[in-house]
C-alpha cells in the first residue's frame, strides 16, 4: 500500500515500473478483480489491459467500471470475452455536474451477448441512464444479485421472472407504473426494494414470493394492496409509507415473521384493529378517525360535483358542502371533496410578488412560484383541500426536490409535496393537502432525509449520495428526536475554479441539524467519500482537512485536530456529538478556513447578465431582464424576430432573492405611478427560475425637435439581503458598489400621438368613453389611444379575439387600407363603444390580448387597472368610508 501511495500514474501496463515496483495495472489487476472505477479513464485501462494481457484479463471474475467514462461504449464491447466473470458494477455517480451534483452515467444498454455470462452472479447498473431493462438480463442463468437503482426504468419485461436464483433486487428510484405478472415466479427472492417508484397497482403475483423478508414499496403511489401479500409468510419487514393508501389488508396481522410494518404517511382514515394494535406498526401522518363518506355518497358526489373556471380577472368564489373543483386563469387548481366545508364560504384569493422581506429563502434554496394567497386565514376544513400549483421546472437542478412551503403568520414550514405533470400541457405541478389556507409558494430545495433516532439508535443515508452515513449507536439519546440530512454536491471544476488552484479538492458538503438543543449522549459516526480523484492509496494526510461551519455558513473551522479521522480506501469516517455542517478539503493551502467561507459564499451566487431590447415595431416598448448567464443565448434567440437592443451586459453575480433597480437616464422616462416604481425606478427581485422580466413603455422629452434620442437604462442595487455573508454584504455598501451595468436606449424621431392636436384629416373624433368600473378600475379614453399605439400589426387577431366578426375586420381593413393607424383606432374603439355597458370588458380585453400573444399588452393594462383600484380605495379611506378591516387582514397589511 505505501508502494502504491507512491506511484503518480499508470506507468508501464505490461510490466514493471522503471524501479521495479509493481505498477498501477498491477495493483489494479490483483486477485482476479478489476476495480477501475476509482481511478480516471478507467475504460482506456481495460482496453489497455484487455490488449496487452489478455490472457490474464479473461480470468477476471470482479470487475467495477465507471459509467461516466467517454469509452464506456468501447470497453462494453470486452465484457462477453469474460467469461468468468462473477461481479459486474457499471455505476454512474463518479462524476459531477456544472452544478455540483452527481452525474448519471451514460450506459442505456448492454451488448446482447451479456446473456451469455453464465458464472455471474452479482449485477450492479445503478446510477445510469437506463428506460428499460437490457434484454441480455433476463437471460443470465446464475443472477443472485441485481441492482437497476437511480435510473429511468418504466417497466419491467414479462420475461423478468426468468430470473429463478435472482435473491436481491433493487430498482429504487425510477420510474416505474406497474410490474410483470412474472415477478411471482422469483421463488428465491428474498429482498425486493421498488421504492421511490410511480407504482399504483401490484400484480396478484407478488404474494407467490414466499422467500421473501423484506418488501419495500414506500414511495409509491398505491392506494391499495393486494390480500396475497399476506401469504408471504418469511416477510420480516414490510415498508409502505408515503404512499396514497387508503386500506390494508387485515392479513398482515398475522404474517409470522413480521417485525416491523411502517404504514406512516398515508391517506388511512381506518385500520383493522389486529394491525392498530401490533407493537411493530408505525402508523404517524395518516388522517386516523375522520369521517370518509360512503362509497356510494362518494361516488355520486364524484360525478355531480360542480367545476369552476375562473377568468384572470376573478378573485374569489365559494365553497360549499357539495364541494367543488376549481381552475384558476393562471393554472393554479383546487379540489374541495364534499363536506370539506360544513357551511358555505368565500374564498378570496391573489397572486403576489414574492418580498424577500419575508419570503425567506433558507441557504441553496430556489423560488419556482409567485405567492398564493387564500383568504378567509386559518380557516379549518373538515376534509383535506387539495391544491396543484404550477412552477418553474427546474430542469438543471438535479439532486434537489420541490415542495410547497405555507407560511403561518410567524414561519415557514414544508408540506408533504408530490411532484406530477399535466398530460395535456405538459406542465409540472406541486400536489398538497392542507386543512387551512394562508400563504403557499413552490421551491425548490437539497434533497432533505429525515429519520426519527431512538434510544435503539440507527442508520441514516443520503439519497443524493448513498456513500454518505450517519450511524446512532444504541444509547445514543433517552428521549426520541428527529435529524434532518442534507448534501450540497461541489464538482473538482468547480472548487478548482473558485479557489484558483487546480490542485484543491472537497467532498461534497453536509449539513446535519436535529429538533433538540441536547448534544447526543454518544458519539454519532459519519462516512464522508474522500474528495474527488483522491483515494486512500495515494493522499498525504497533511493535506486532509475536516472543516465545520456554522449555521449561516459565516465561519469554517478546522477541526482535523479536534476528532480521530479513520481514513479507507474511500472514505473519512469521524465522530461528533452535535450537528453542524461539515466538509473535508484536500489541500496544501494553510488558511483553509477563509478559503471555504469564500467558495461557500460563491456556492450561493448566480453570475447573471442583463438585457435591454426595443421592440422592433415600437422601439418605445422596452424589456428589460436579468437572467442567469447559461439562459442569455436561449432567451435572446427567441426574442431576435420582435425585438432588438445591445449585446447583454458583463457579467455579474446576484444572490437568490436580491432586490435590483433599472433607472432610465439621459433623456428617457416612464411612467412614475406604476406600482413597481420607486424614486423613478424600476423595481425587481431577482429568482434565478423565475421571469425577472418587464416589458415597459419609455417616453422622451416632447421638445427634442424631431431628434432621435440616444439615452440609457442602468441597473443598481437594492437592499442588502439580511441572509448573504457578511463579507459579500460589506462589498455592496457604498454609491460605487451600487451600480451593476448600463446598457444604451435609442429612441426615434417622435411621432404626433394619436388624440393629439386632432385635425379633419383624422377622420376620428371619440367621445368620452370609460370602460370598467370606479371600484374595479377604468380604462379611460387616454389609456385606450395608448394602448392603440401599442398593437401594431396584431390588431386583426386582437380584433377576432375581442369577438369581431371577419366581415367587420375586413370592412375595417378595407376603408383605412392605406393607414394601419386608423385601421387600429377603428378596430378598438369600434369595440369599446359596443361593450361600453359590459361590466366584464376590461376582462375580456386582458383575454383577448394573452390569446393574441401580447401578454405584454395585457400585462400594462392589469397594472392601469390595479391603480385605479389603488386610488380607489385610497379615496374612500380618505373620506372613512371604508369599514374597518379584520385583526387577521391588519396583519396581512403590516406583513
Amino acid at each position: 500500500t505505501q508502494k502504491m501511495a507512491e506511484l503518480p500514474g499508470l506507468g508501464d501496463e505490461r510490466g514493471e515500473g522503471a524501479s521495479g515496483a509493481p505498477t498501477l495495472a498491477d495493483c489494479c489487476l490483483a486477485d482476479n478483480r478489476l476495480n477501475l472505477d476509482v481511478y480516471p479513464a478507467g475504460c482506456r485501462r481495460l482496453l489497455q489491459l484487455f490488449e496487452g494481457r489478455r490472457a490474464e484479463v479473461v480470468q477476471v471474475e470482479f470487475l467495477r467500471l465507471s459509467t461516466n467514462d467517454r469509452l464506456l461504449g468501447a470497453a462494453l464491447g470486452v465484457l462477453p470475452r469474460l467469461k468468468h466473470l462473477k461481479s459486474l458494477v457499471l455505476k454512474g455517480g463518479h462524476a459531477r455536474d456544472e452544478f455540483g451534483s452527481c452525474q448519471h452515467g451514460s450506459l442505456t444498454s448492454l451488448p446482447p451477448d451479456v446473456g451469455s455470462l453464465r458464472c455471474l452472479t452479482h449485477l450492479d447498473l445503478s446510477f445510469n441512464s437506463l428506460s428499460t431493462l437490457p434484454s441480455c438480463i433476463p437471460r443470465l442463468p446464475s443472477l443472485r444479485v441485481l441492482s437497476v437503482s437511480h435510473n429511468s426504468l418504466v417497466a419491467l419485461p414479462e420475461d423478468f421472472g426468468s430470473l429463478s436464483k435472482l435473491t436481491f433486487f433493487s430498482a429504487m428510484k425510477n420510474q416505474l407504473m406497474d410490474l410483470p405478472q412474472s415477478i411471482g415466479d422469483l421463488a428465491a427472492l428474498k429482498d425486493l426494494d421498488l421504492s421511490e417508484n410511480a407504482l399504483e397497482a401490484l400484480p396478484e403475483e407478488v404474494g407467490n414470493l414466499h422467500s421473501c423478508t423484506q418488501l419495500d414499496l414506500s414511495g409509491n403511489r398505491l392506494s391499495s394492496i393486494p390480500d396475497s401479500v399476506g401469504n408471504l409468510k418469511a416477510l420480516r419487514q414490510l415498508h409502505l409509507h408515503s404512499n396514497l393508501l387508503v386500506t390494508v389488508p387485515a392479513s398482515l396481522a398475522s404474517l409470522p415473521n413480521l417485525s416491523r410494518l411502517d404504514l406512516r404517511n398515508n391517506c388511512l382514515r381506518a385500520v383493522p384493529p389486529e394491525i392498530q394494535t401490533l407493537p411493530f406498526v408505525h402508523l404517524r401522518g395518516n388522517p386516523l378517525g375522520e369521517t370518509e363518506p360512503s362509497p356510494q355518497a362518494e361516488g355520486s358526489s364524484a360525478t355531480e360535483l360542480q367545476r369552476l373556471f375562473l377568468a384572470s380577472g376573478e378573485d374569489s368564489f365559494t365553497v360549499t358542502s357539495e364541494g367543488c373543483e376549481v381552475i384558476l386563469a393562471c393554472g393554479i387548481h383546487f379540489y374541495f371533496p364534499p363536506g370539506a366545508a360544513s357551511d358555505p364560504v368565500r374564498i378570496d384569493f391573489r397572486s403576489l410578488e414574492p418580498d424577500p422581506r419575508w419570503v425567506k429563502l433558507r441557504h441553496h434554496d430556489v423560488l419556482l412560484s409567485r405567492v398564493l394567497e387564500l383568504q378567509p386565514h386559518g380557516v379549518t376544513f373538515q376534509q383535506e383541500v387539495q391544491i396543484w400549483m404550477p412552477y418553474a421546472s427546474p430542469q438543471s437542478l438535479q439532486q434537489r426536490e420541490v415542495v410547497v412551503r405555507t407560511f403561518s403568520g410567524h414561519s415557514w414550514s414544508d408540506l408533504r409535496t408530490q411532484v406530477e405533470q399535466e398530460t395535456k400541457s405538459k406542465k409540472h405541478v406541486a400536489h398538497c393537502c392542507v386543512l387551512h389556507f394562508s400563504w403557499f409558494l413552490v421551491v425548490s430545495r437539497l434533497v432533505q432525509n429525515e429519520c426519527q433516532v431512538s434510544t435503539e439508535g440507527t442508520l441514516l443515508f443520503s439519497s443524493v449520495d448513498p456513500n454518505i452515513k450517519v450511524t446512532f449507536p444504541p444509547g445514543v439519546t433517552e428521549e426520541t428526536r428527529s435529524v434532518k440530512l442534507q448534501v450540497l454536491p461541489v464538482s473538482a471544476e468547480e472548487i478548482a475554479e473558485l479557489t484558483a488552484d487546480a490542485g484543491c479538492r472537497a467532498s461534497p458538503l453536509l449539513c446535519l441539524s436535529q429538533d433538540s438543543l441536547v448534544d447526543f449522549l454518544k458519539p454519532v459516526r459519519i462516512q464522508l467519500p474522500l474528495p474527488f480523484g483522491v483515494t486512500g492509496l495515494n493522499l498525504d494526510r497533511s493535506r486532509l482537512h475536516l472543516l465545520r461551519g456554522d449555521v449561516q455558513g459565516q465561519t469554517w473551522d478546522d477541526i482535523t485536530s479536534q476528532v480521530v479521522l479513520e481514513l479507507t480506501h474511500l472514505y473519512a469516517v469521524f465522530e461528533v456529538t452535535h450537528f453542524s455542517w461539515y466538509w473535508l478539503w484536500y489541500t496544501t493551502k494553510t488558511y483553509i478556513g477563509g478559503i471555504a467561507k469564500k467558495v461557500y459564499e460563491r456556492l450561493r451566487m448566480y453570475q447573471v447578465n442583463f438585457i435591454a431590447l426595443q421592440r422592433k415595431k415600437d422601439p418605445e416598448q422596452v424589456l428589460l431582464q436579468c437572467l442567469p448567464k447559461h439562459k442569455v443565448d436561449p432567451v435572446l434567440k427567441k426574442l431576435q424576430d420582435r425585438y432588438r437592443g445591445p449585446e447583454p451586459s458583463d457579467m455579474v453575480e446576484m444572490f437568490e432573492g436580491e432586490q435590483f433597480f433599472a433607472a432610465f437616464e439621459r433623456g428617457i422616462s416612464i411612467d412614475m405611478d406604476r406600482p413597481d416604481c420607486v424614486d423613478g425606478r424600476l423595481s425587481f427581485i431577482f429568482y434565478s427560475h423565475l421571469k425577472n422580466m418587464k416589458e415597459i413603455y419609455v417616453t422622451s422629452p416632447v421638445d427634442r425637435k424631431g431628434q432621435a434620442v440616444k439615452g440609457q437604462v442602468s441597473f443598481y442595487r437594492g437592499a442588502v439581503p439580511e441572509s448573504i455573508p457578511e463579507e459579500a454584504s460589506r462589498r455592496r455598501k457604498g454609491p460605487d458598489s451600487l451600480w451593476l451595468a448600463t446598457l444604451p436606449i435609442k429612441l426615434p424621431r417622435l411621432k404626433p400621438r394619436w388624440g393629439e392636436n386632432p385635425s379633419p384629416q383624422n377622420g376620428f373624433s371619440f367621445s368620452p368613453l370609460n370602460l370598467g368600473n370606479a371600484e374595479t378600475g377604468y380604462l379611460t379614453q387616454a389609456n385606450l389611444l395608448s394602448i392603440a399605439r401599442r398593437v401594431g400589426a396584431d390588431w386583426q387577431t386582437i380584433g377576432l379575439n375581442l369577438g369581431l366578426t371577419y366581415q367587420q375586420i375586413e370592412r375595417i381593413g378595407y376603408n383605412h387600407r392605406e393607414d394601419l393607424d386608423k385601421q387600429i383606432l377603428d378596430m378598438l374603439f369600434s369595440w369599446a363603444q359596443q361593450n361600453s355597458e359590459d361590466p366584464d370588458c376590461v376582462s375580456k380585453l386582458i383575454k383577448a390580448m394573452k390569446e393574441s400573444g401580447r401578454q405584454d399588452i395585457a400585462d400594462e393594462v392589469e397594472s392601469i387597472i390595479e391603480l385605479g383600484r389603488h386610488k380607489y380605495r385610497e379615496s374612500i379611506r380618505r373620506v372613512g368610508l371604508e369599514q374597518e378591516s379584520s385583526t387577521e387582514d391588519s396583519a396581512t397589511a403590516t406583513m
